[in-house]
């Protein structure tokens, strides 16, 4: 019998470029909202990918970024965590140029860190391939990469090499998780992370930033789930630009979250969304811990 091999593999990098599409493409569903607004992803997120013997844990990170409020410095420790605790780490950049400020930052950490580190080219699908050469070069010039790999995540194109990789990091140990698990969230996180993404799509600048998903009720009956929901916003301002024109944005909202979240619930829902001011929760401790945001 083949031992058994589990870890935990971060993903990380600067915001958009691309770790919540490829988790998703990893773990085989949608568990991490995607959105080209920077600083999506708030917490980690916990893929589990399942093969035979083997079982690795990806953590999806929030998007690297220099800090202006309690929620944004929380995010930054969440990221550190994720870096530090992992077997492996996944450093995602875009295809176009080389290593910023950002990245600089990013690999003077995991070079204390002292863990392997994969460098992965992502998005290769919006570049020509000759451009991609100059890239690498000016990345593996500043870091000591375990092995680079250039991948789309949208388009599925290197993953399966990317696993296969990956694999070789894992130590021998236990199953972490279930069998049939795919994430540690609990179905009320997925639930407001969803309305949460299709808000971000339809909203613009800086208002989705200053939204936070509350689901205060989510009741099974025998076809349908009714759930109810608190969306806050941090300015009375904000709250009319929320709703839209005769509850045009809300409505819009709560329909395309509604076909994510039967989906993935395989039953009916009956949503219904409300849109409430709490100034400024962004730098208020006491509301980012009830949001599990920051720990107690």
């Amino acid at each position: 019998m083949k031992e058994f091999k589990s870890g935990f593999v971060s993903i990380v990098g600067r915001p958009n470029v691309g770790k919540s599409t490829l988790l998703n493409r990893i773990i085989g569903q949608k568990i991490a909202i995607i959105s080209n607004k920077p600083q999506t992803t708030r917490n980690n997120i916990l893929g589990i990918y399942h093969q035979d013997d083997l079982q690795m844990v990806f953590v999806d990170t929030p998007g690297i970024h220099r800090p202006f409020t309690k929620l944004g410095e929380a995010m930054m420790k969440s990221a550190d965590s994720a870096m530090r605790d992992g077997d492996v780490v996944l450093f995602l950049v875009e295809p176009t140029g080389g290593p910023g400020k950002t990245e600089e930052k990013i690999m003077a950490d995991l070079k204390e860190m002292g863990l392997p580190v994969i460098l992965v080219i992502n998005k290769i699908d919006c570049v020509k391939k000759e451009s991609l050469l100059p890239v690498v070069a000016a990345y593996q010039g500043a870091f000591d990469f375990a092995a680079v790999y250039m991948i789309s995540a949208k388009q599925n194109d290197g993953v399966e090499a990317l696993l296969k990789e990956l694999s070789a990091y894992m130590p021998a140990g236990p199953m972490y998780y279930p069998e049939d698990s795919v994430t540690d969230q609990p179905e009320r996180q997925v639930v407001a992370e969803l309305v949460r993404e299709k808000l971000l799509g339809l909203l613009e600048q800086e208002i989705p930033h200053g939204l936070a998903i509350e689901v205060f009720s989510m009741k099974e009956k025998d076809k349908l789930y009714e759930i109810e929901i608190n969306i806050y916003c941090e300015r009375g301002s904000h709250k009319g630009i929320v709703i839209g024109k005769g509850g045009s944005v809300l409505k819009e909202a709560g329909s395309l979250a509604r076909a994510d979240i039967e989906e993935m619930l395989g039953k009916k829902v009956l949503l219904k969304l409300w849109v409430k001011v709490k100034d400024d929760w962004r730098n208020k401790e006491g509301f980012l811990r009830n949001f599990g945001y920051i720990g107690e």
